[in-house]
């Protein structure tokens, strides 16, 4: 009989292959649904996960699509830190892309090198406002922010939408619900001439070690762990708990705010309904996949964007779905939360007792 057993000590071998064990039953599975719907396992995987970083513009569309994780992946782990589960990246990114897009829009007719900075703190104002709601909620009426910053998310993406398709809507855009086109000096340079690479990949790794640095050698840091293991002996301590708590949630909301500044005045140009495929969301699996470490958050961030461009190629190749982007990353965290169990817990083999037998029972003293 098997058993589930609580390990005295956690496993730190387990907590570093889980994400590993978790991608090998990935492709496991995935390799198994592809023969399910009747596609070549071994050609639609290699679509997926080899296709996609073969040539130069390959790479660069995987830093393309790794710079919004990155950001907002280091804003979670500030959160996550604390144990304060902000699941509201996504709508700080909208957010931070809308801002951007207004100011982008209102300085139009203007050149200068400040544009750019000033578009882009701005969609960094815009992400740090939405994330001070939730905060607030959280620290003025003990509101449980997953619920309140899920909510949030979706008031954000019903906000863009009205805007491309009222106040923002470009009148020259032959009805689409989009905004008009920015200025070159509202855009950012690219990194690599002839690709769609931009600066943003160089804001989203500083992002990263400057949060590796912020938990490796700052006192601020030091808090937010003491906070996220122990809440009570940290309050005991004398730190602030109600100052790191929005201190946490407004560099989550800066970067992601940030992040979607960077994507509209980056491969986009202009604000769309689309801005965002889901990069907030899948930055929560980049924050775990990564064990909230800046070297583990570049890898994951890279995966996690291959399953952006492979399901794309697969789309145009193979005539797959649109849903099997979100499927692989889906069942990557199915797998990941899974794995992630026997950290904790060890599955021990338990012999069955012997079940006794008719003349045991007969010659067995009788009571009376």
């Amino acid at each position: 009989m098997l058993l589930l057993e609580r390990r005295p000590v956690a496993s730190s071998v387990m907590r570093w292959a889980s994400p590993l064990l978790a991608l090998v039953l990935t492709v496991i599975t995935g390799f198994i649904l592809f023969m399910v719907v009747g596609k070549d396992p071994v050609e639609g995987l290699k679509f997926f996960f080899i296709t996609p970083i073969s040539d130069l513009p390959g790479l660069a569309e995987l830093g393309l699509k790794m710079a919004p994780l990155l950001l907002c992946a280091a804003g979670l782990t500030v959160c996550y830190k604390a144990k304060l589960w902000n699941i509201g990246a996504e709508g700080h990114f909208l957010m931070g892309a809308l801002g951007a897009s207004v100011m982008a829009v209102q300085l139009s007719a203007v050149n200068g090198f400040w544009v750019l900075p000033v578009v882009l703190l701005t969609g960094v104002l815009g992400g740090m406002i939405w994330a001070a709601i939730a905060a607030g909620l959280k620290t003025h009426l003990h509101c449980n922010e997953i619920l309140t910053t899920i909510m949030l998310n979706y008031i954000a993406l019903n906000l863009l939408l009205y805007t491309v398709h009222g106040p923002l809507k470009d009148p020259y855009g032959f009805g689409f619900p989009q905004s008009a086109m920015f200025s070159d000096s509202a855009l950012l340079p690219v990194l690599i001439e002839g690709t769609r690479l931009h600066l943003g990949l160089a804001f989203g790794l500083l992002a990263t070690v400057a949060v590796w640095v912020l938990f490796a050698r700052s006192f601020i840091g030091f808090q937010l762990n003491v906070i996220g293991q122990d809440h009570r002996a940290a309050a005991f301590a004398g730190f602030r708990v109600r100052k790191l708590t929005w201190f946490a949630f407004l560099v989550g909301g800066a970067t992601a705010g940030l992040a979607g500044a960077s994507e509209v005045t980056g491969p986009i140009g202009q604000l769309v309904p689309q801005v965002s495929p889901g990069y907030g969301y899948t930055a929560i699996i980049v924050v775990f996949l990564g064990r909230m470490h800046a070297v583990g958050i570049v890898a994951a961030s890279a995966l996690l964007a291959l399953t952006f461009i492979g399901g794309e190629i697969l789309q145009i190749a193979m005539q797959m779905p649109k849903a099997v982007t979100a499927l692989f990353q889906g069942l990557l965290l199915f797998y990941l939360l899974t794995c992630d169990a026997f950290i904790h817990y060890r599955v021990r083999l338990k012999k069955a007792a012997p079940q006794p037998t008719s003349a045991a029972v007969a010659a067995a003293p009788q009571e009376v």
